[in-house]
This record gives structure tokens, sequence and C-alpha cells, in this order.
């Protein structure tokens, strides 16, 4: 894998409780992501341990956030990103967590079943804990954060498991080839390809997406 996965999102238009449209409050616990707008315009609302911020986009917008971020994407008006997003494979895997209410939280069987349910449904319930999450505060969001932990706690053999093959893997041959360029060994040079890359379409956390596999196919992808 190269370490980073891209996507192309068309953010959702459904107008939430509080009359915003957009899409499923979250934080990644290992990721960090970017947001490259590329039509439309909105704003990203974050939660930090500093407090809400609220960023408007509109085309040619980036915006870079940390693990750790709470970030509630809203469609002001044919809102459309490309998503660029640190260790590919984790996201998918289970790093990000949606801001469910606490009480979800503190069930993991529960917030299972809440997470696999029909995307505007889980946007509802994301939001409706976000803005009670909004409203309690630095001890509100301290509980937040170490409920996202232990959610993802038990996976996280698994995403070491995918971090080795993929972000370390790329990260190390990219060492290899500064030594053989050093050593005036060309090979890797010399085995350069083009290679288009389908998309395959899914409905997320935040929008309608057109999702990139990580490693062309054939290739080791370092």
């Amino acid at each position: 894998m190269f370490g980073t996965g891209v996507s192309d999102l068309t953010v959702y238009d459904w107008p939430a409780a509080d009359g915003l449209r957009g899409g499923s409050p979250h934080l990644h616990t290992l990721c960090a992501e970017a947001y490259a707008v590329v039509a439309g315009s909105g704003s990203v609302q974050t939660l930090t341990w500093e407090g809400y911020r609220e960023t408007a986009l509109a085309s040619g917008s980036v915006v870079w956030f940390t693990p750790g971020t709470v970030h509630r994407l809203v469609n002001d008006g044919e809102l459309r990103i490309v998503v660029l997003m640190q260790n590919s494979g984790l996201p998918e895997a289970g790093d990000a967590v949606l801001t469910f209410p606490p009480e979800v939280l503190a069930d993991p069987a529960g917030y299972a079943g809440a997470a696999r349910s029909a995307p505007r449904e889980r946007r509802d319930l994301a939001v409706e804990g976000f803005l009670r999450l909004r409203a309690a505060g630095r001890p509100g969001f301290a509980a937040f954060l170490e409920a996202a932990a232990r959610l993802v706690g038990p996976h996280l053999d698994a995403f070491e498991s995918r971090w080795r093959q993929g972000p370390l893997r790329a990260a190390e041959t990219t060492g290899a080839r500064l030594a053989a360029l050093r050593a005036g060994d060309l090979a890797h040079l010399r085995e350069a390809a083009v290679t288009p890359m389908p998309s395959v379409p899914r409905d997320g956390m935040c929008g309608h997406l057109l999702t990139y596999p990580a490693d062309p196919p054939g290739r080791d992808g370092a």
C-alpha cells in the first residue's frame, strides 16, 4: 500500500435536528485527514481539547485535522470534497468513532449496532450526541475520548497489523530506495508504471463516496 487513502465525497444534504445539512460527526483515533474542496460550499464544525471551531469551506479550500479532532461536515450547497486519509486501511477497519450519545458509547454491542444502521439514522444519532458533547464542555469531551479509546481498544492488534503491512511497509520501501539511489541502483525507476484506478461507490459517514483501492493491482504498492 502507499499508506494514503483517497476518496471522492459528495456530502449528504439531509437536514438534521438543528436544521443543518451534512454528515455524521466523528473522530479518528490514529489517522490525520485532509479535505480538499472541489465544488460547492459549507463548513466543517470541529471539537478538540481546545474547544469548538467552525471553518468555512469553498471551492479550493484545504483543511487538515489530526487524530482526536471531532469533525462534522455541513453542506450549504452541492459540497463535494476529495478526502485524503493517513494510514489507509485503518479508518476502514474501525479507527473512526462516531459521536453517539454517552449511553450508546458505554455499550460496545449497542454502539456496533448503531454504527451499522442506515446512513441517515446513524447520522441523526451522531448529531444528537455531538450537540450534547458541544454543550458538555471539556469534562464531556474528556469522557468522550475515554469512551473512544475503550471502543477501539480490542482492535489495536488488528490495526497494528494493517499499519505494518501498509503505511510502515511503504515508508520502509522509501528508505530502501534511498539506499539504492545512493548505491547507483536504478532498478525501481525502470519498473515505473501507470495504473488507472477503478472507483467503488458506497454511502459513508459523511456522504456518498467514491473510494479507490489503496494498492494498484499487481504492484507491491511501495
